[in-house]
C-alpha cells in the first residue's frame, strides 16, 4: 500500500535518539530549549514553544490569549477538529468562516461580512493553513485589528512554506503560529507540537500552561524563593511537555526540512502536470506551499468508487476533511447541513493522494495511472 503520507527516518534522526536515551535526561534536560530555539530561528520567531501535540499547542495558545467563558473563536469548517476543540478546552464558543473555493483556506470576504454584520464577534480567530498554502495573513491581520480579534495562525500543515517575504511561523501576521509534528507532517518528533510568537508575555503563559502553571523564575514567584528546590504554581496549566526523546528527534528532522519541503514540491507540480488533462479539480499551484497534502476534487456521485477503487489498487488515498460542524458532535451545538455550503461542496469531492518527500516517482506515476484509469 502506499500510504497517503509518511514519515522520513534516517540513520541520524536514529543516531540523536539513541544518544539521549544512553546518555542524557529522557525529559526536562536540553534537548527540548534547544529544539525549541531551532525552530524560532528557522521561522524568524522570537520565541518557541514545544508541546506534546498541536492540539495542545493550540489549546495553549488559546489559553494565553485568556479565551474563556462568554467568548467565542472562529476557524475554518475545513480542519481537524482540533483547530475548534481548542476553543470548547477553554469554555468559548465556537463558529466557522467558509472556505475560498480555490484556496480552500478562511475566505477573507467572508471573513470581513461576517465580523461586519456578526452581533458577537469572535475574541480569537484560527486561520488555517490547509494543505501548507499560507492564508492571506496580511488581510487578515488588517480586518481582525479593526475588531480587536487575536490571530492565531493554525500552521500544522505549513511548516517550511513560506508567506510573503517571510517563513510560516514567523508570526509577522499573528499573535502566534502553532505547528504539528505528527508523523505524516513536514517533520517528524514521532508526536509534538509548538506555538511561536514575538510576544514575550505570551510566550510565557504558554510556558506556564504547558507546564502545570509552574515556574521557578523568581521575577513570577509569590514572595522569596526558599533555596534552589523551591517552585511555585501560580495558574492553573497542564501536563502538555515534550519529552527529550521527541525533541531530539525533531532538531535532527528539522536540518533536513527545506530538503522535505524541496522534494514536496517537485512532486506537487508533478501532480500538476500529470493530472491537468483529467476531467477533476487540482489544488492551485502554489511555489510557496508546504504541500503536506496533495487534495483533488472529482465529482461527487463519482468519488466513493473513484476512492475505492484506488484503495483497492493499493493506493492508500484519505480524505481531508469531513467539515467539522458535520460531525455529531458539532451538531448537538446547533450546526447543520448547509450551514457552509462551500466547505461542504469542497468535501463531497476530496480525495487526497499520496504525498511525501520519500515518494518516488515510479509510485506517484502508479497512482496517477490508477486514477486516469479509474475516471475513465
Amino acid at each position: 500500500m502506499i500510504p497517503y503520507g509518511k514519515h522520513s527516518v534516517d540513520q541520524a534522526d536514529i543516531d540523536a535518539v539513541v544518544d539521549v536515551l544512553k546518555n542524557q535526561f529522557l525529559t526536562q534536560g536540553q534537548q527540548v530549549p534547544a529544539f525549541e530555539s531551532a525552530l524560532a530561528n528557522y521561522c524568524g520567531a522570537g520565541f518557541a514553544t514545544a508541546v506534546n501535540s498541536g492540539t495542545s499547542a493550540l489549546h495553549i495558545a488559546c489559553m494565553a490569549l485568556g479565551l474563556g467563558q462568554g467568548d467565542w473563536l472562529w476557524t475554518s469548517p475545513i480542519s481537524f477538529v482540533a483547530s475548534s476543540n481548542c476553543a470548547l478546552y477553554c469554555g468559548a464558543q465556537v463558529d466557522f468562516v467558509d472556505i475560498d473555493p480555490v484556496t480552500r483556506n478562511i475566505c477573507v470576504e467572508q471573513l470581513a461580512s461576517k465580523l461586519a454584520t456578526a452581533e458577537r464577534r469572535p475574541k480569537v480567530l484560527v486561520a488555517v493553513h490547509f494543505a501548507g498554502s499560507s492564508c492571506d495573513m496580511q488581510a487578515i491581520k488588517t480586518l481582525c485589528e479593526r475588531y480587536d480579534v487575536a490571530v492565531i495562525e493554525d500552521a500544522s500543515h505549513g511548516l517550511g512554506g513560506d508567506y510573503q517575504q517571510g517563513k510560516i511561523g514567523c508570526s509577522q501576521f499573528s499573535d502566534m503560529t502553532v505547528l504539528s509534528f505528527h508523523p505524516v507532517k513536514s517533520i517528524t518528533s514521532a508526536e509534538g507540537g509548538a506555538v511561536l510568537t514575538n510576544d514575550a508575555q505570551l510566550y510565557m503563559r504558554c510556558q506556564l500552561a504547558s507546564k502545570h502553571g509552574i515556574t521557578r523564575d523568581q521575577q513570577l514567584m509569590h514572595g522569596e524563593s526558599e533555596g534552589d528546590w523551591y517552585y511555585q504554581q501560580i495558574v492553573l496549566g497542564y501536563n502538555y511537555r515534550l519529552s527529550d526523546l521527541h525533541a531530539a528527534l525533531g532538531i535532527s528532522q528539522l536540518s533536513k526540512l527545506d530538503n522535505f519541503i524541496q522534494r514536496r514540491r517537485q512532486l506537487a507540480a508533478r501532480y500538476h502536470q500529470k493530472l491537468n488533462h483529467l476531467p477533476l479539480t487540482l489544488p492551485q499551484p502554489d511555489e510557496q506551499s508546504a504541500w503536506h497534502i496533495y487534495v483533488i476534487e472529482v465529482e461527487a456521485d463519482k468519488r466513493k468508487a473513484a476512492f475505492d477503487a484506488l484503495r483497492q489498487a493499493g493506493i492508500g488515498v484519505n480524505v481531508h476533511y469531513i467539515p467539522i460542524h458535520l460531525q455529531p458532535f458539532y451538531r448537538q451545538l446547533g450546526f447543520q447541513a448547509g450551514d457552509f455550503p462551500r466547505a461542504e461542496h469542497f468535501y463531497a469531492g476530496a480525495i487526497t493522494l499520496p504525498l511525501y518527500a520519500d515518494l518516488t516517482e515510479a509510485e506517484q506515476d502508479k497512482v496517477v495511472e490508477t486514477l486516469q484509469r479509474v475516471l475513465a
